[in-house]
């Protein structure tokens, strides 16, 4: 088995978005975060939350994967770089480029500055075609960087509750791709 920790981005996801989906699919096997700045984001906020629900994962099942989406990331990325955790996995949905025009003014403060370095887990970074946070380019760039194999998946927008995904099955796959390697 498998523990998860469920890292949304800002505002947390909403109960259509496949993270809030899968999190009702696994049960108590999974863990949300709960910054107490989930509007504003705080990175040291976000890597406590990350922090907490992680020790509580981790107390489930030895094998622990980090499901995050946009801003969650880049939150999860610096909390791997610090924690550097054993059994862990990273499935890393539409970050945002920090640079980008789109990145989100209320998490400029803090994760402005982050960059992406490789990675201390097996790590998969998935990416759309035309997220308006951050171009394939840039997302293949933070693949690279991140030493996580990237993948495209066609016109998705920012792969959210309005991509239209439902539980969002081939991301399913993707991640069982990872936690099985």
């Amino acid at each position: 088995m498998v523990a998860y920790v469920i890292i949304p981005g800002i505002d947390g996801s909403d109960e259509g978005h496949w993270q809030s989906l899968w999190e009702k699919r696994w049960g108590p096997s999974a863990v949300r975060i709960a910054p107490a700045s989930w509007s504003r984001p705080d990175l040291p906020d976000w890597v406590a939350a990350i922090q907490a629900a992680y020790e509580i994962a981790s107390q489930r099942d030895s094998q622990v994967a980090l499901v995050a989406h946009s801003l969650g990331c880049w939150a999860a990325a610096h909390w791997l770089e610090q924690a550097r955790p054993d059994a862990v996995a990273a499935f890393l949905v539409a970050p945002p480029d920090p640079r980008g025009p789109a990145f989100p003014h209320e998490a400029a403060s803090t994760f402005l500055g982050l960059s992406a370095r490789p990675l201390p887990c097996p790590s998969l970074m998935v990416a759309s075609d035309d997220d308006a946070y951050c171009d394939p380019t840039t997302s293949a760039s933070f693949a690279h960087q991140w030493q996580a194999p990237g993948r495209l998946i066609g016109r998705h927008g920012h792969i959210n509750a309005d991509s239209d995904l439902g539980d969002w099955p081939a991301g399913l796959e993707l991640l069982r791709m990872l936690v099985d390697c």
